[in-house]
């Protein structure tokens, strides 16, 4: 397909799909109920975490969370004591449970307290650098606390070559814009330019269906494939694509 053609394709199903209406049936309802910054960055990290699998179970678990943390993410993360934490026992999404959510709570705190966010955890002297150098940095910084080796494999790194498609998700939540109902648009000091696309079964079809991606290997490399990809149809916001090749995916 004319790369013009191919970029009217993708601009058509991103009007099409990147309305309020998206979030009524995806996680991202969760952090876009909290006028908050804070409360939205702390459940919307934890909803991507446990974001794979049905959606709609998803949502439900990410809901339950909200509720074993009194409705105030920011507020439980940073002040629960031991006891309020035992509220987490039985918690258990697929393979992430209350040892996990623990930890979770107890390195958000840690973010918090040591480096003065979520997003500054990302950052060195302000600077993001590449995107899979922020990741690793946070992931470094957010498991410093004492953990149990089993709760690292919840936090991709794509230095090891996963697509860490759930925290890139979370970040396209957090950077991009607010201005279609869909993302957030809370952080600043990182650009959606330098987002990288989440890529998961119906991206990585429908991008590889429309030429977009030739790696057949759902790791980093292919994720930087689709990124360079859509970058020459938006140079300042390719993941606004992502939207467009999910939508497409879940509709057939």
């Amino acid at each position: 397909m004319p790369h013009t053609d191919l970029r009217q394709v993708l601009d058509e199903a991103y009007e099409q799909y990147a309305r309020p209406s998206f979030a009524e049936h995806d996680p991202i309802q969760v952090p876009r109920s909290f006028p908050q910054r804070v409360d939205a960055e702390v459940i919307g990290f934890l909803t991507a975490t446990i974001a794979w699998g049905q959606r709609k179970t998803i949502i439900t678990n990410a809901w339950k969370l909200v509720h074993l943390m009194d409705d105030a993410p920011h507020d439980f993360v940073m002040n629960a004591s031991a006891g309020e934490l035992r509220r987490m026992e039985g918690f258990v999404h697929r393979t992430f449970n209350s040892v996990d959510m623990v930890h979770f709570v107890k390195g958000l705190r840690h973010v918090y307290r040591t480096y003065g966010g979520l997003e500054e955890a990302f950052l060195e002297n302000g600077t993001l650098g590449s995107m899979d150098e922020g990741i690793h940095r946070f992931k470094q910084r957010f498991f410093e606390p004492l953990h149990q080796p089993r709760t690292q494999k919840h936090v991709a790194d794509p230095a090891k070559g996963s697509n860490a498609k759930r925290i890139n998700m979370y970040l396209r939540w957090m950077v991009r814009p607010n201005d279609r109902g869909v993302d957030l648009g809370l952080w600043q000091r990182i650009r959606p330019a330098q987002l990288m696309v989440p890529l998961d079964v119906h991206t990585g079809r429908v991008g590889r269906e429309l030429g977009l991606l030739r790696r057949t290997q759902d790791d980093w490399k292919a994720v930087e494939e689709l990124t360079a990809a859509l970058r020459t149809f938006d140079a300042e916001d390719p993941v606004k694509y992502d939207i467009a090749l999910f939508g497409i995916g879940v509709d057939g």
